[in-house]
């Protein structure tokens, strides 16, 4: 493939730590450290699970800022860049490449449901305003759109759009995603229950929300199957896939940001229109961690 690699493995979704003052930006040089140490393959700023949606103009060119300082050049660095405004989405790309980003994470525009053709000329117009490489994110649950893989196909010509993170949660479009375009961009899993499933259809990893609990373990579910250990990798889907429904049991990143907290990284402190977990839900996902004796 003559695309660029910007990894292969695990990426963190990073949580962005928030208080009423803003960006937490002490606990999350901490959690940058925690998750290079722990060996994690790329770290994604500014995505779903880093509230990137609800961030201003300045914070979120601040915290990518931050990030790339604290960050050095360790492991890869992509940043979240998508908006439903694509001259907006646009103006965030340039920023990121001009800081230096090794790539760009890219949702479909949401809320405007736009066609198949408007995709395609939104996504050109943002791979011309970046110099960065830019991994597609299709997560239609979220954004109301669904990436085609006829789409995909096409957006394979464009030079800079190297990847796609896919969370349509259907495995026949997945397969069919794979067939087309396997071979011109690298996809990754954007759901941590489906990891295995996609390294087996030729997946080159996962964009993950549970890595920022336990990204050595994540990296090993990788790491095994790349070996060959196919029985390994399962094995470890399988152990944390109860905790992976407790981390979705309401919508993210209302759940991890609740783990995260438990665990000291951050304040459960989330900015409207997400509030905090539901109370019996959250006990369930202390009763997991507790039992897979994460603290």
């Amino acid at each position: 493939m003559d695309k660029k690699l910007i990894f292969k493995g695990v990426g963190t979704a990073l949580i962005t730590p928030t208080n009423e003052k803003g960006i937490d930006y002490e606990n999350l040089e901490k959690l940058i450290d925690f998750q290079i140490a722990e060996g994690i393959n790329a770290i994604i700023i500014a995505g779903t699970t880093g509230e990137g949606a609800t961030l201003s103009d300045e914070e979120h060119k601040e915290l990518l800022k931050f990030s790339k300082e604290k960050i050095k050049g360790r492991v890869p660095f992509i940043a979240g860049a998508g908006s439903n405004d694509t001259s907006y989405a646009c103006s965030l790309a340039k920023y990121a490449s001009e800081l230096g980003v090794d790539g760009l994470l890219v949702v479909t525009p949401y809320y405007n449901k736009a066609t198949q053709r408007g995709l395609i000329e939104s996504y050109k117009e943002i791979a011309k305003a970046s110099s960065a490489p830019i991994i597609l994110y299709n997560v239609p649950s979220r954004t109301g759109v669904n990436i085609e893989p006829e789409t995909y196909l096409e957006l394979s010509k464009v030079d800079n759009i190297v990847g796609i993170k896919e969370a349509n949660g259907n495995l026949a479009k997945i397969m069919d995603a794979f067939n087309l375009v396997g071979a011109k961009m690298y996809i990754y899993s954007g759901n941590d229950d489906e990891i295995v499933p996609f390294l087996s259809m030729g997946g080159m990893g996962v964009i993950s929300v549970i890595s920022n609990m336990l990204p050595k373990e994540t990296v090993r579910m990788c790491d095994a199957f790349f070996e060959g250990k196919i029985e390994e990798s399962r094995k470890l889907q399988t152990k944390y896939l109860p905790l992976i429904r407790a981390l979705f049991s309401e919508v993210n990143p209302i759940p991890i940001k609740a783990a995260m907290a438990r665990m000291g990284y951050c304040e459960n402190y989330l900015r409207l229109p997400l509030c905090t977990m539901d109370k019996k839900k959250e006990e369930k996902l202390y009763s997991i961690m507790d039992e897979l004796g994460i603290k």
